[in-house]
């Protein structure tokens, strides 16, 4: 798949009415459809358009291109990880670090995991398209958020919180990842917060300052 341009990448506009939402809802589920079927190398706008019971000529309307389409897909799902991420985060402030574990964790897994099959898809899309500056900017997120989470956390303290929160994110997302893209079953996929959780806490309480 040829890389477009950043300008290429951009929607022609943003759903603002009920209505509008609705048809662009229905976009990006045909989207995810028919990468499952066929694929992002055969995924057509045609196809999609067909797949959401809507014109070429409105999916137009929002995405100039298929490359657009993707990658509007993909922030979508990246946006809904990062903003789980966050909200546990702020609900566990001043907390002790177990309890900000099991919440990040949790929730960052939950967020990955609550649709399987649009998370698999989407990592290809991600590998197909230079997605690279959206997806460090979605890592930065989190990060921001899980170091002022740690910084308020009741039973320890750290030197280097962008180190120990980029450690963090990183931790979370490699196994997930192995996890999803090496389709992993749904038994492990149950199993998998609480190895996280084990995994990161370990890591948080060998590098922590006790306060």
């Amino acid at each position: 798949m040829p890389q477009p341009s950043a300008a290429a990448l951009k929607p022609r506009k943003q759903p603002r009415q009920t209505r509008s939402k609705v048809t662009v809802d229905a976009i990006f589920e045909a989207t995810i459809q028919v990468l499952l079927s066929d694929g992002p190398r055969r995924l057509t706008t045609t196809r999609v358009a067909e797949r959401a019971g809507v014109s070429v000529g409105t999916l137009y309307q929002y995405y100039p291109n298929k490359q657009a389409l993707l990658y509007a897909v993909l922030q979508r799902h990246l946006a809904r990880v990062a903003e789980a991420v966050e909200a546990a985060a702020r609900a566990t402030h001043h907390a002790r670090l177990s309890a900000m574990v099991a919440a990040v964790v949790g929730a960052f897994v939950h967020a990955k995991t609550e649709r399987v099959d649009e998370a698999r898809a989407l990592y290809g899309v991600a590998s197909e398209l230079d997605s690279t500056e959206l997806v460090q900017a979605v890592g930065r997120r989190n990060r921001t958020a899980i170091s002022a989470m740690l910084a308020t956390a009741s039973d320890a303290r750290f030197d280097d919180l962008a180190l120990i929160a980029f450690m963090f994110s990183a931790a979370m997302a490699g196994p997930t990842r192995a996890m999803l893209e090496g389709g992993a079953s749904s038994t492990m996929l149950r199993a998998l917060p609480g190895h996280l959780g084990s995994l990161c806490l370990g890591y948080l309480q060998r590098e922590a300052v006790s306060p």
